[in-house]
């Protein structure tokens, strides 16, 4: 038997001959848009925890640059009677940037004072938030690996200390979706002086999908622009627009392409929050007792009273993960005390203390302090000998955080650095550890919360992180 390999006469024996052919192209495109179409299913979507969750949102009040541990919440006073001299060898050895080999050991010019039923002792600098510790578990045995800030924010946010992993925030909004459908998931208050060493790589979603990344809210009144329609564009005439852009991305779009499915998402989120936001970033319908509790509308406390009751709002209507940032800019304009100690944090705490306490406050009296974890620091603490003689320098040894609400057992101090504050010696917890509890609060197991990335399992906290019993 041969094959008629006689040439094809014409164009319709032509498309006889090819029938099959085109249907079984026409049904794979068909297939290919089908796909297309359930990968962008909401990935958004609220999801169940696998353990049981005490948190339904993280509150992350970042104090970029690095409060001194020995001003705030860690009293020293032995680092006080040695001041002016070196460090006695006993205590070992640290890396620094700039404190000098002669340095003298610098003591505080803060007094502490015990507060609450905890007895707790805090600074002078945080006579409001003082007020609140008995909500407060402090953690003063936190440590991490680098001493520069970059490196130092990348860890804190994302547990690595190099740049292009996700941070904590992209994966609890991975792990957990959204209860909001018309505001982000995930938002970035970021303090109107300016960025800081990281950038925004440490705020991102690294190699998660992009629907994961953060929103970027602007410092200021209009924290989101161009929420208002254009004149004579109706609300229905936006809505039959984005309907149109969508269906024809969707008709494009290819199997797992995930950047086009997070500006789809995107787009719908915008027309959405068009009619959500301008309510939410209307600050005229609190209360003025509200207002004035946050310190909105005076000075210096205006613009971080602001984001906190931002933060407060965005929470209760579901967003998980919000950060509110203090300190931007260059050096002295953050928590980075190297040329006076005492003028920086005395500046710094005054912008911050009453929004703090506010928030807490605020919160509680809401019934959203139990299901709303409240986290404070910056990426490490401050040294204790003096860089020229009022400054501290950078510091990864032994510092302090602490933990609100969520399920978080307050009035307590866990762990303890040395008897100078240069080192973690009692119950140390690195950032993993910090990180571990964060996500053991909204009910994620950082073994199960994972994402193959090159062959690997990634994960928040790199290698096994312990959840910090004490507090919980």
């Amino acid at each position: 038997m041969t094959l008629d390999s006689r040439p094809t006469r014409n164009r319709r024996e032509f498309l006889t001959d090819a029938f099959c052919g085109f249907g079984s192209l026409a049904f794979a495109s068909l297939l290919a848009q089908q796909q297309a179409r359930a990968s962008v299913t909401n990935p958004l979507a609220a999801k169940t925890p696998p353990k049981a969750a005490r948190a339904k949102s993280v509150i992350f009040l970042f104090m970029a640059g690095g409060p001194s541990h020995m001003e705030t919440f860690d009293p020293k006073p032995l680092l006080n009677k040695l001041h002016g001299q070196k460090r006695p060898a006993s205590f070992g050895e640290a890396k620094y940037q700039f404190v000098q080999p002669n340095a003298k050991l610098l003591g505080t010019k803060r007094t502490f004072a015990r507060y609450g039923q905890s007895g707790i002792e805090v600074s002078d600098l945080f006579p409001l938030t003082a007020a609140c510790v008995d909500d407060l578990a402090v953690l003063r045995s936190c440590h991490g690996d680098m001493v520069v800030h970059s490196a130092a924010q990348y860890q804190l946010f994302t547990g690595r200390v190099v740049p292009g992993f996700p941070s904590m925030g992209s994966w609890a909004v991975y792990g957990l979706g959204t209860e909001s459908d018309a505001l982000p998931a995930y938002v970035v208050l970021p303090d109107p002086k300016g960025a800081l060493e990281a950038g925004l790589p440490m705020y991102g979603n690294g190699f998660l999908p992009a629907v994961y990344q953060p929103t970027m809210f602007r410092p200021g009144a209009r924290p989101v622009l161009n929420l208002e329609l254009p004149p004579g564009v109706s609300a229905a005439g936006r809505r039959k627009t984005i309907d149109l852009v969508r269906s024809l991305n969707q008709a494009q779009m290819a199997p797992e392409d995930g950047e086009l499915a997070a500006r789809i998402g995107a787009y719908d989120l915008a027309f959405k929050m068009q009619t959500e936001a301008p309510r939410l970033f209307d600050l005229s319908n609190e209360p003025k007792e509200t207002l004035a509790l946050y310190g909105i509308g005076q000075q210096p406390t205006d613009d971080y009273g602001r984001r906190c009751l931002l933060a407060r709002r965005l929470v209760e209507k579901g967003v998980r993960f919000a950060c509110v940032v203090s300190g931007g800019g260059p050096g002295t304009l953050q928590w980075d005390a190297h040329d006076d100690i005492e003028e920086n944090h005395l500046r710094m705490s005054g912008h911050t203390d009453r929004p703090v306490a506010a928030l807490l406050q605020d919160l509680k009296r809401r019934g959203l302090l139990d299901t709303t974890l409240v986290v404070w620091g910056g990426e490490f603490g401050r040294s204790p000998e003096s860089q020229g003689s009022k400054g501290r320098d950078h510091h990864n040894l032994g510092f302090t955080m602490w933990m609100a609400g969520g399920g978080i057992k307050g009035g307590r101090v866990v762990g303890a650095t040395d008897e100078i504050g240069l080192r973690a010696v009692d119950k140390p917890y690195h950032f993993r550890d910090v990180h571990t509890t964060i996500l053991n609060q909204l009910g994620l197991d950082q073994d199960l919360l994972t994402y193959l990335h090159q062959g690997r399992k990634e994960r928040l906290t790199e290698v096994q992180g312990k959840v910090i019993q004490e507090i919980i």
